[in-house]
């Protein structure tokens, strides 16, 4: 169930105020209404001005959700009175700021401050009956700046609850013609916790329109990151879900490859998994980290890293499984070492990120361990990329002539269907094949001076081109 955050203040005084301007717009004109899925079923409701300063922002919405961390004094005083003026006042900082860095302000809200300028509200926002927007929490938050008197809201029918505050708001952000996403880890968060509320991820992904394999791949990601945070925790110091904001695609490769790997070799999909993450965490591309496999740290990295980064794992010991009176194998020396590394990683940032420039010992030294892993996994990555490009030349000829079989087969396919309708151009069938035994002639004349031993697909090229051309 969603969280029931009570009534506003003013809720009585919006109450009445409701009531009243929806029996003026009953009383005749042209009537605006607006369509939300009520309870799983269309519904239209009545579009009504309401005093901006009179509204509240809704302090359960998705929006902002992991932003709420950014202050964690003023997150807590947000969930235990959130209509008091500096709750509201957090809710609205928060809307108009940078969702990777809620100390920036956000370009797409400066962008929204203009088009309302410009344009005026060209979408009515949602309310209950006691003034709390539903949707148009960021709308309000403009014109408010804007110092724009009034906002055209619908209005939810009395009986609405807290949990179908929850299931509007995810149902008309979540439509396609939205302008404004929720960021990539408050939509995360709210895929969490449709699943937490025990709907299936099949109806899930057809709400969020995605395929059910990505909300498996966001409720992963999403548990890793959470995973990351506990590891990260060194006395006061930190990390938060908004600090990993930005790489989204890096995360999204990183299962893509954990799940590739992990049905062959468990062992090499940790460390591969380790290894990016402290990646990741360290800021590099996506081009960079993709360089990173299971061997990458045994072949590159070892050598680069400094003697106070290369701490050894105490001896591996059986795992008990409580209740079965059974024992199970602990992760590999390998795996654990990746791990320590990353935790080493996770805790330097976070300290780096509560000191915040401050000329501590503490932040000093989490600075030179943080800088000394950037440094030494760049320095890896340098061969790593180097190798990978090498490997990539090699494989480059197999892989285009595998292509152009593939391109041969369906050109087999065509020909029957073009046999079946009698539509088959044969002068131009045959000029291209002509090309094509021009083209082998070319392939079998740079394989002779290439290769030194031919095998068996070698060999045949060569005699079927020699007999071509006796």
């Amino acid at each position: 169930m969603s969280k029931d955050f009570g009534r506003p203040p003013l809720a009585q005084e919006n109450q009445t105020l409701v009531e009243q301007r929806l029996k003026e717009a009953a009383g005749g004109g042209i009537r605006e209404t607006l369509t939300v899925e009520w309870r799983s079923k269309p519904m239209h409701v009545e579009v009504i001005d309401m005093p901006v300063d009179s509204l509240y922002y809704n302090p359960g919405t998705h929006r902002i959700r992991a932003q709420r961390s950014h202050d964690p004094g003023l997150d807590l005083q947000l969930d235990e009175d959130p209509w008091i003026p500096e709750s509201q006042a957090y809710l609205d900082f928060l809307l108009k700021a940078l969702p990777a860095d809620p100390s920036k302000p956000d370009p797409e809200f400066e962008n929204l401050l203009e088009s309302l300028r410009e344009y005026r509200q060209n979408e009515p926002g949602l309310i209950t009956r006691d003034g709390v927007l539903v949707n148009g929490n960021t709308r309000r938050a403009a014109l408010k700046k804007l110092g724009v008197k009034n906002i055209r809201v619908g209005v939810l029918p009395e009986s609405c609850t807290w949990d179908d505050i929850s299931a509007v708001e995810l149902s008309l952000q979540l439509r396609p013609d939205q302008r404004r996403d929720y960021s990539y880890i408050n939509r995360l968060l709210a895929v969490e916790e449709q699943h937490l509320l025990g709907r299936t991820l099949a109806d899930i992904a057809r709400d969020f329109r995605i395929r059910t394999s990505t909300c498996e791949q966001d409720l992963w990601i999403l548990s890793c990151l959470r995973d990351l945070i506990e590891r990260s925790k060194d006395g006061d110091a930190q990390l938060r879900l908004l600090d990993f904001e930005q790489h989204q695609e890096k995360l999204r490769e990183l299962h893509r490859r954990y799940a590739k790997e992990v049905d062959g070799n468990r062992d090499n999909a940790e460390l591969i998994k380790e290894t990016r993450l402290t990646a990741i965490v360290l800021g590099f591309s996506k081009t960079d980290v993709r360089l990173i496999e299971s061997d990458f740290r045994a072949r590159y990295l070892d050598q680069k890293l400094p003697e106070t980064l290369k701490a050894e794992p105490a001896a591996a010991a059986a795992v008990a499984i409580p209740g079965l009176n059974r024992t199970v194998k602990s992760a590999a020396p390998k795996v654990v070492q990746a791990k320590m590394l990353t935790d080493a990683v996770l805790k330097a940032k976070a300290v780096e990120a509560a000191e915040d420039g401050k000329l501590t010992e503490r932040g000093a030294a989490a600075t030179r361990a943080f800088s000394a892993a950037q440094e030494a996994v760049e320095n890896a990555l340098e061969p790593a990329g180097k190798d990978a490009r090498v490997r990539k030349r090699k494989q480059a000829a197999p892989d285009r002539i595998t292509d152009a079989c593939q391109d041969l087969r369906q050109c087999i396919t065509d020909l029957t269907l073009a046999k079946a309708s009698g539509s088959l151009d044969e002068e131009a069938f045959d000029e291209a094949v002509l090309v094509l035994r021009e083209t082998l002639t070319d392939l079998a004349v740079a394989t002779l001076r290439s290769i030194k031993a031919p095998g068996d697909g070698v060999s045949w090229l060569l005699s079927a081109v020699g007999r071509e051309n006796q």
